[in-house]
């Protein structure tokens, strides 16, 4: 029988209307600057940075508070030259034939290819894992619930984070990417999730000139 939670009285910020919107207007405009970058500085950000970043991202919601998120931070040159050899390895095949090709015309415009310097470049690699089930001291499983629902709003946090703190991120999925908890030595019950370089941009860094889609075709209001 489970222990019955107990509950605390709700910490929380109430803004007056004009302010709310002033509010979330200026959060949209800290987060409409944020762009996926491909080319890095190799300029050191101190572990610090990433430590707290990485709680924020741990804020999210989780089906029935498991948690179910892994978070590993890879500062290491030799594992993040392993880990490009092994993405590139990937990414040959895919660009090869594994791809449609309407795929890779829908990345062509990108100047995309199975070439992945920023996996050496960036400071940091998180490599990020959801956790199917837990295993308690007696090798018992455990349920998690919503697992790649809950993951993926935590990484979601964790790029906000990230931008919000004056870093830069690429949300990278190589595909198969198996090789991660192999390299990573990571337990039977984490699968990988995303890969995502984390540091400045180079200083020449380019991005294309894009616009994102307008409100009334993401937004549809029921009044």
């Amino acid at each position: 029988m489970h222990q019955k939670a107990e509950f605390i009285p709700l910490s929380f910020t109430r803004h007056a209307p004009d302010e709310m919107l002033a509010l979330a207007k200026s959060f949209h405009a800290e987060l409409d600057r944020r762009r996926t970058v491909r080319h890095f500085s190799d300029e050191p950000v101190s572990y610090s940075v990433i430590e707290e970043v990485v709680r924020a991202a741990s804020t999210a919601p989780s089906g029935a508070h498991k948690q179910p998120w892994t978070f590993c931070a890879v500062g290491d040159p030799a594992i993040k030259r392993r880990i490009r050899e092994a993405a590139e390895a990937e990414e040959r095949i895919n660009y090869g034939g594994r791809m449609s090709a309407e795929w890779i015309a829908d990345l062509e415009p990108f100047g995309t290819d199975a070439s992945k310097p920023f996996l050496d470049v960036a400071p940091w690699l998180i490599v990020v894992f959801k956790r199917a089930y837990e295993l308690d001291a007696d090798g018992h499983k455990h349920q998690n619930y919503y697992v790649t629902e809950s993951v993926g709003i935590a990484t979601g946090l964790l790029l906000a984070a990230a931008h919000h703190a004056g870093l830069a991120t690429l949300t990278h999925t190589p595909s198969p990417m198996d090789f991660l908890a192999k390299l990573l030595g990571r337990p039977a019950n984490e699968r990988p999730y995303l890969l995502i370089p984390m540091g400045y941009p180079a200083p020449d860094c380019m991005v294309p000139r894009l616009t994102r889609k307008p409100l009334d075709q993401v937004l549809v209001p029921y009044h």
